[in-house]
């Protein structure tokens, strides 16, 4: 299994662990994957939209993948050189391979979890998920790739204990 790290305003070091291990056995890589994960206001998230989409609107999630074509791929340092980033931590170096940014809304994770009735906390982690996901490779263009996705995403928010009574 592959260690997910997250560098993130937002969410805690020990909820990016726990979002780390319910990822890992979604992919395999030669090098611990790391993503941005922010949690951003309304103007934030649509000014985001806007320059990197051209769609002038409020979402609840932004992906942006480093890679295009993974899903289901081995993430080999060797292939996605451009990708490895190289830090110093506690006098030792730690490379890890950059998968992409996650951009969370954070009012309309709100707004979502009122209206379908679950957590503030599963609803920010699901969007954060979905988003992962989409850094990874998957996608919900049509029915099948749609239902893999929501599939893997309500895998990961089990092993999250997130699953959908909560």
């Amino acid at each position: 299994m592959t260690k997910f790290l997250f560098e993130s305003e937002g969410y805690s070091k020990e909820e990016c662990r726990a979002l780390g291990d319910a990822l890992s056995p979604l992919a395999e890589s030669d090098l611990p994957l790391l993503s941005e994960l922010f949690l951003v206001s309304e103007e934030e998230i649509r000014a985001l939209n806007a320059r990197e989409r051209g769609v002038d609107a409020v979402t609840d999630v932004l992906s942006f993948p480093s890679m295009e074509g993974i899903r289901g791929e081995f993430l080999s340092s060797d292939e996605h050189g451009e990708c490895v980033e190289t830090t110093e931590e506690n006098g030792a170096e730690q490379s890890t391979l950059f998968l992409g940014s996650v951009v969370v809304c954070e009012k309309r994770a709100r707004e979502q979890a009122e209206e379908y009735g679950h957590s503030y906390d599963r609803e920010r982690f699901y969007l954060a998920v979905h988003g992962v996901l989409h850094c990874l490779g998957y996608d919900h263009m049509n029915e099948e790739e749609k239902a893999e996705m929501r599939r893997r995403e309500e895998e990961v928010m089990e092993r999250i204990g997130l699953g959908r009574e909560q």
